[in-house]
């Protein structure tokens, strides 16, 4: 029996139903699992996407790109193959992708998380014969905190920043992990600032229905923005440009998963690392890809071998599946979800406009 999808040039192919998943090229149709950059492509004819994910889509392809939304459990055809899109908790409308042809199942996971977040639907197992998995922590010692924990972490990091005058610089990707972050921390302890790119998705999320705390644009010609006692949310990128130095004294943190390896976290030179990640740790993986029942799963990006040998220990027939996609960086300053950003210049204290400007 032929398999529903296979790779092609410009990604992952449904040869039955004429469409791709998360292609890496423009194509006639593509239907994304979420709105980063190394799964949502500019260019394509037309897109398919979770109904809660059209705005920031929108956002981050612009006004033209014909975008179709489909709720969660709801189903499409193309061509005779079934087609649905399910949580994947990985950032606001993120979806798994499920593709049924021939009474063969397959599920495209895209990028996901297990643990709970107030910005996204939570992820939802799919039962099927062919499960594809991202494995960027896929490795045992990638074990999350609770995110209460890290939540009372950062605010007395924050606390103890505003005691000695400094304000609090907090390292994100734009989408997703900064609206987690401003959701999760105490609002009441100083104002929140967020850098131009987080801004644009932050009006996204709010119009989507998502409710955030009070967040400002950074102003343009800022100097000492909140006076010492404000939290400023930036993609990783400002750091590296002089965008900082109008903020006056600053301590700097990164919420990531990759905090977990303390060399990381020294060659970044931060004083602060919090170990907060949208993808799953390596017991959410494990977990997910029992719940699906699948015997086949395919493993890409990450520590794909590693996990994919780990699987096949389990009796599972699991094979690395290779793509472009990157999840989330160890050692990069920005990054593929952070690319469509790049219209907001790092090293304007606003900016570069915040919402108005445009992906690529």
């Amino acid at each position: 029996m032929a398999d529903v999808l296979e790779v092609t040039e410009a990604g992952l192919y449904c040869p039955a139903g004429d469409f791709w998943i998360d292609p890496w090229r423009p194509v006639p149709r593509a239907v994304i699992t979420h709105a980063h950059a190394d799964h949502a492509r500019s260019g394509c004819g037309r897109y398919l996407c979770a109904a809660p994910g059209k705005l920031v889509m929108r956002s981050r392809l612009g006004s033209t790109s014909p975008i179709d939304t489909l709720r969660h459990g709801e189903r499409t055809t193309f061509n005779g193959v079934t087609v649905s899109l399910h949580p994947a908790g990985h950032v606001l409308g993120s979806a798994q992708v499920r593709v049924e042809h021939r009474g063969q199942v397959w599920v495209v996971s895209g990028d996901y998380k297990t643990a709970l977040d107030p910005t996204c639907t939570p992820f939802e197992p799919v039962t099927c014969d062919v499960f594809v998995t991202e494995s960027t922590f896929g490795l045992p010692i990638y074990r999350w905190p609770a995110p209460d924990t890290i939540a009372t972490e950062i605010n007395a990091w924050w606390r103890a920043n505003q005691a000695q005058g400094k304000t609090s610089v907090l390292l994100a990707y734009a989408l997703g992990k900064a609206q987690r972050l401003a959701a999760m921390v105490d609002p009441s302890i100083g104002p929140i600032y967020g850098h131009g790119a987080v801004m644009k998705l932050v009006r996204a999320y709010r119009d989507s229905g998502v409710r955030l705390p009070s967040i400002d644009p950074v102003p343009p010609r800022a100097k000492r923005v909140g006076q010492g006692r404000a939290l400023v949310i930036t993609p990783a990128s400002a750091a590296a440009s002089g965008w900082l130095r109008a903020f006056g004294e600053v301590s700097i943190a990164q919420a990531s998963g990759w905090m977990t390896v303390r060399g990381i976290r020294r060659r970044r030179g931060f004083e602060q690392g919090f170990v907060l990640s949208d993808h799953a740790d390596f017991p959410g993986l494990v977990s997910a890809v029992e719940a699906t029942g699948a015997r086949r799963v395919l493993v890409t990006h990450g520590s794909s071998e590693t996990f994919a040998r780990f699987l096949r220990g389990r009796g599972l027939d699991a094979t690395i599946l290779h793509t472009r996609f990157a999840g989330e960086q160890a050692d990069h300053d920005g990054g593929p979800e952070e690319e469509p950003e790049s219209g907001a210049r790092a090293d304007d204290p606003a900016g570069g406009g915040g919402a108005e400007a445009e992906a690529p």
